[in-house]
Order: structure tokens, then sequence, then C-alpha cells
């Protein structure tokens, strides 16, 4: 039985234990109901009640006797309903636990997993960085170098996935270039018909001061957000602070589980800044560098 399952079967106990307690709750009532009217007859009685009246009352007070004993029968079967719903949901609010436990620690593992395997990731370029001479990304574009005096500089290279170029990619790119005049590496205004995407992209890797990723459920199963995800976190070890991440519809929990070390840096996220607000922010960062 999955966690789901069981919350289910938990809510629906609840609501039947609900049920029965408001049975017994109006039983009670009735019971302290029919008792009151047997008082009420014993004490109007007395010594000058004829014989026809006291038969009368006594024939009341055996009525309500009945009905007592058949409410005491009633109160019986719904305490016994009510003890085997308690037992049940006290064996499944354990199983929940163990559940809940088995699925903490299972994720747990996931994220452990993956993060071993960024840090096998990361050791990897960092290695690849010192064993070779000609860096892939930026330093293979040296601005002293006659023949890459034309290569063009970017501010911010935005690293994305095709699936949020409407609900966000695109609107930023044109709001950092149009209104704050900041220089973009986006693949709809960068890669011309023909280029190479590969060499395009690392291009625009090796000449961008920093790298906007944006996180989202898109972006964590894309293979080329990875590889640029690679390059930013490659020429970060070099150059010090490159990767700035934003966090669009997705959560914290999920950008733990796909890496920690993203998790761990301050983003901005579309559900709290707008547009305008991170251009701004982004803004403030070239000027203050």
């Amino acid at each position: 039985m999955s966690i789901a399952s069981t919350t289910s079967s938990i809510n629906q106990l609840n609501k039947e234990i609900a049920s029965l307690e408001k049975a017994m709750t109006d039983e009670l009532k009735k019971e302290a109901d029919k008792s009151k009217k047997i008082n009420d007859i014993r004490r109007s009685i007395n010594k000058n009640t004829s014989v026809s009246s006291l038969q009368s009352k006594s024939r009341q007070i055996d009525t309500y006797s009945t009905d007592l004993a058949k409410i005491a029968s009633k109160k019986a079967d719904i305490n016994k309903k009510l003890s085997d719903k308690k037992s049940k949901l006290s064996t499944l609010n354990l199983k929940l636990q163990k559940e809940q436990q088995d699925d903490d620690k299972k994720r747990a593992k996931e994220q452990e997993k993956i993060r071993q395997s960024y840090e096998t990731r990361i050791n990897t370029l960092t290695s690849q960085m010192e064993q070779s001479v000609h860096m892939p990304f930026r330093n293979s574009y040296p601005e002293d170098r006659e023949e890459n005096k034309a290569i063009e500089k970017y501010d911010v290279f935005i690293s994305h996935a095709s699936e949020d170029k409407d609900s966000f990619v695109r609107e930023l790119a044109t709001t950092l270039q149009d209104k704050y005049n900041i220089k973009v590496w986006y693949d709809e205004l960068s890669i011309k018909w023909g280029d190479s995407l590969r060499m395009a992209i690392d291009k625009g890797l090796s000449n961008s001061k920093f790298g906007i990723v944006v996180i989202s459920k898109s972006f964590i199963k894309k293979g080329w957000t990875n590889y640029e995800l690679d390059g930013l976190f490659q020429i970060e070890m070099t150059n010090g602070k490159t990767i700035l991440p934003i966090w669009h519809d997705i959560t914290k929990d999920e950008v733990q589980a796909f890496s920690a070390t993203l998790a761990g840096r301050k983003a901005l996220n579309t559900a709290m800044f707008t547009i305008d607000e991170i251009a701004d922010e982004l803004h403030k960062i070239l000027k203050g560098e």
C-alpha cells in the first residue's frame, strides 16, 4: 500500500469514527431523556395516586425502561465498532509512519546519488582543466589573439529549456537587451542559420561574464542544458562567481534532488520576482562588477 493509499484509508476511518461518535452522543441524549422521564413519573407518585393512575404510570415506566435497554444495546454496538475502528486507525498510523520513513530514506538515497554524480562531474571537469593547456570554453578565445579580436562579447549567457521560452525566457532576454542595454547570448538571438550548435554555445559560454541558469522541471531533464551547466561550472572554477540561478515553476525539493550545489545558492524565483525586477538585479551586478 502506498503512502497516498494509506493516507486515504486513514482519512476514511477518521470520518467513520467521527460519525460513530456523533451517533454515540445522540444515544446518550436519548438515554438521559428517558431516564429523566422515568424519574419524573416516580416523583409524581404519592399516597394520593389512584390505583388506575398508578397502573398507567407503571406502564409508562416499563415502556421507558424498555427503551433504555434498547439504547444500552445500541451504545454497546457503537462502542464495539468504535473500538475496532480506532484499533485499525492505530495500525494504519504506524504503517503510514513506516512508509514515510522508507520514502524519506529512498529520497535521501536518490539525492545522495545525484550529489555524488555532480561531485564526480565537477572533479572530472577540474581534472580536465588542470591537464589541458587550452580551455574548451573561455580560455579558448583569449582577447589578445589577433584572429579572435572580432569575437563578440556578452554580459550574460541564458541557459534554459526550450519549453520555458514562451512563459518566461524570451521576455527576459528582450527586456535585458532592450530596456537595460545588456548584451545577452540567447539562442534565438545569437545562433544563425547553419551555425554549429555546440560551437555556438561554447563560444557564447566562453565569452559571457555571467550565466543565468533558468532551472525548471523541463531544464533538469535536458541534455543540452546539462552540457551548458557543466561549462558554466568549469568557467566558475577558473573565474569565480559566474552562475546566477533562477527558479521557474519548480520547488526547492525538486532543485535539491537535481543538484544540491545549485539548491544551496541564493536564487531568484519567478513566483516572487517580476521580469523587470530580475533584470534590474542583473543590471546592479554588472554595474557593481
